[in-house]
């Protein structure tokens, strides 16, 4: 049986084996990484599918903001290659995307598959006055408002916010003392 459920942080290596193997290493290269780096993901939003204790799909959200309008920047989202096609992408979408309204979140942000987000309702339009802080095609850059209006006057380039991640702040904290 499959299991949606909180990410722990031993589900953290097989996550990455996963990432790479669906993704490939040049991952840490794209854009939305870099709103990423140093940061802990948005609380309760951090999840992991799992069979039989084998980690075979997950979805974070992390907290981003553009013009002081927050928002959550998902991604990525990853299923074991052999389950691709069975359900459990959408499944961890609509799970991640049920949990950021039921927390109070108001808008989702993602760079994606334009056909396959549009299922669950993520747009263009809602991007065309964002900004990635890299390159993006902008057919890939896609918003859902969980609450109307959530993204409204959001613009310029997303900026990461959020809780700094234990490992990066201890290392900026020994540059500065440096």
């Amino acid at each position: 049986m499959i299991q949606i459920r909180d990410e722990i942080a031993a589900d953290i290596p097989a996550r990455e084996v996963l990432l790479d193997r669906c993704l490939g290493e040049r991952r840490t290269a794209k854009s939305s990484e870099r709103l990423r780096e140093g940061r802990l993901p948005a609380e309760g939003l951090a999840l992991t599918a799992e069979r039989d204790g084998e980690v075979i799909g997950t979805v974070r959200l992390w907290h981003v903001t553009a013009n002081g309008v927050a928002a959550l920047l998902l991604g990525p989202l990853a299923v074991k290659p052999e389950l691709q096609g069975e359900g459990l992408g959408k499944a961890l979408m609509r799970e991640a995307l049920w949990r950021a309204a039921c927390l109070g979140h108001g808008a989702v942000i993602l760079v994606g598959d334009a056909p396959y987000y549009a299922r669950f309702g993520f747009e263009t339009a809602l991007t065309r006055d964002l900004a990635m802080p890299g390159p993006v095609e902008r057919e890939r850059f896609l918003a859902i408002e969980l609450r109307d209006g959530a993204l409204d006057g959001a613009s310029g380039v997303l900026v990461a916010a959020g809780a700094p991640h234990p490992v990066a702040l201890a290392a900026e904290t020994v540059a500065r003392a440096a």
